[in-house]
């Protein structure tokens, strides 16, 4: 039987029972076993974890435990330069593209009203995600830390809180994303970068009132819809800022 010494840091506790949180405790295998598997088999999703310290040397995930070891984890640092260690993901996502599973639609509605390139479907399964997030490099959102164990899943990160309001201010404080928020950028319904058009173009398509008080009109080349600054953009403009307003 091997023994090894295990720390986690920061919100990588947020998976462990509230013994193992922020501590150093012991764990006993008898087994070979690679440094991944050992940390996952603690219910931590591999996509959290962006360094690994075996006694004090950074490791990749392939790592063989041994007898002894002194294993430090640390979560995904989006804001600090560990380029002489090595990083356990590809570069970080510095213009982020996202998936988000179905049970978080409304986080990406309000992603899309920042400006985020959110794909979102409430039929994905978690099958869909994990290829889609492989394919084309997009960040998968989630609250089930079972689909950010999908090994074919290198950027994830799991939603702690509830409140869709709260959650889009988690992910953009812990990927640290508020520079890039470009709101009216994107269509909230389909995530199509939307356009400015001609108002002559559209003005069949509008109301009375509408083509008589408003000028300035974006539309979303894939769905059609149109977007311009009437009552409904007032309060929209209240709710990014609430959304992008940090701690």
């Amino acid at each position: 039987m091997a023994t090894v010494h295990l720390r986690f840091y920061e919100e990588l506790n947020d998976f462990l029972p509230p013994e193992k949180r922020k501590v150093e405790f012991s764990h006993e295998f008898d087994r070979r076993t690679s440094v991944k598997d050992l940390i996952e088999s603690f219910g931590v999703p591999h996509p959290e974890i962006d360094l690994i310290l075996v006694n004090g040397r950074s490791v990749d995930f392939s790592c063989i435990v041994e007898d002894g070891d002194r294993i430090s984890v640390y979560p995904v640092f989006e804001r600090l330069d560990i380029s002489p260690l090595i990083r356990l993901r590809p570069k970080p996502l510095r213009e982020p593209r996202f998936i988000v599973d179905c049970n978080l639609g409304r986080l990406n509605r309000y992603l899309r009203l920042l400006g985020f390139d959110c794909l979102y479907r409430n039929d994905f399964t978690d099958e869909d995600v994990a290829r889609i997030s492989q394919q084309e490099q997009r960040i998968v959102l989630t609250r089930d830390r079972r689909l950010l164990l999908r090994k074919i899943i290198t950027h994830g990160l799991f939603v702690r809180e509830v409140e869709p309001r709260r959650q889009v201010r988690e992910v953009l404080a812990r990927l640290d994303l508020y520079r890039l928020v470009k709101p009216f950028s994107r269509c909230t319904r389909c995530n199509t970068p939307l356009q400015p058009v001609e108002k002559s173009r559209i003005e069949h398509r509008l109301l009375p009132k509408t083509r008589r008080y408003y000028d300035a009109f974006l539309h979303c080349p894939a769905c059609g819809r149109i977007y311009w600054q009437g009552s409904h953009h007032s309060r929209a403009r209240r709710l990014i800022a609430e959304l992008t307003a940090s701690d």
